[in-house]
């Protein structure tokens, strides 16, 4: 397993280019978000999604959260934004704020269970951003550990859990650990809180 170490501010593209290379090639590698420490493989890629299912050991009806580099990629390949929608994004992104929208065609089924609804935030943390900018599409974002086990905040965590499963681990120190991001679904008005997290609930309708 390759181990690229990078910094957490300012990633050297070189390096996060040999783990793009691997995504591209349905490859699965471990990254650092602003939560913690998850998996990435390509969204539009039925094969490497159904590599974190195995290495997860995650049912396959479980949905699976993306990262986005950008609000353009989330639009272009995840999925439109609502009017309520973006006025969360706005507020909250990039951050721990994960949002259910509407899928897009492009993203493999398996991703969201067959429910046509995908769970999508833009990380604050330059590294997640910019390996989902470098490899041109969103990545998986659910823990980088085995399902029912604790999820990992450094990369020595993902290592011991996982090491031997994933083609690299892109090392960029300690994430904040910690609480998971808060997940909400944006249905037409309709906010409903999936999974209390970082950003409490009582902000998110703040801006309802």
């Amino acid at each position: 397993m390759l181990r690229l170490h990078v910094d957490p501010v300012s990633p050297d593209p070189a390096v996060l280019q040999q783990a793009v290379a691997l995504i591209r090639t349905r490859g699965v590698v471990a990254y650092p978000t602003d939560t913690l420490y998850g998996l990435a493989a390509d969204c539009t890629n039925a094969v490497a999604v159904e590599r974190i299912f195995v290495i997860k050991g995650r049912e396959p009806q479980t949905a699976i959260p993306l990262i986005a580099a950008d609000l353009s990629q989330v639009e272009a390949q995840v999925g439109h934004l609502s009017p309520r929608a973006r006025r969360l994004a706005g507020a909250f992104w990039p951050g721990p704020l994960t949002l259910i929208i509407d899928a897009h065609r492009c993203v493999v089924p398996a991703v969201h269970g067959g429910r046509g609804r995908v769970a999508v935030r833009i990380p604050n943390h330059a590294v997640a951003r910019a390996l989902a900018r470098l490899a041109g599409v969103p990545l998986t974002a659910t823990s980088a550990n085995p399902s029912g086990q604790p999820a990992p905040a450094t990369a020595d965590e993902v290592a011991s859990a996982l090491g031997n499963c994933l083609e690299a681990i892109v090392d960029a120190g300690p994430t904040p650990g910690g609480a998971p991001s808060t997940i909400v679904e944006v249905a037409g008005d309709d906010l409903r809180l999936v999974r209390a997290g970082v950003v409490p609930w009582e902000r998110v309708l703040e801006f309802r």
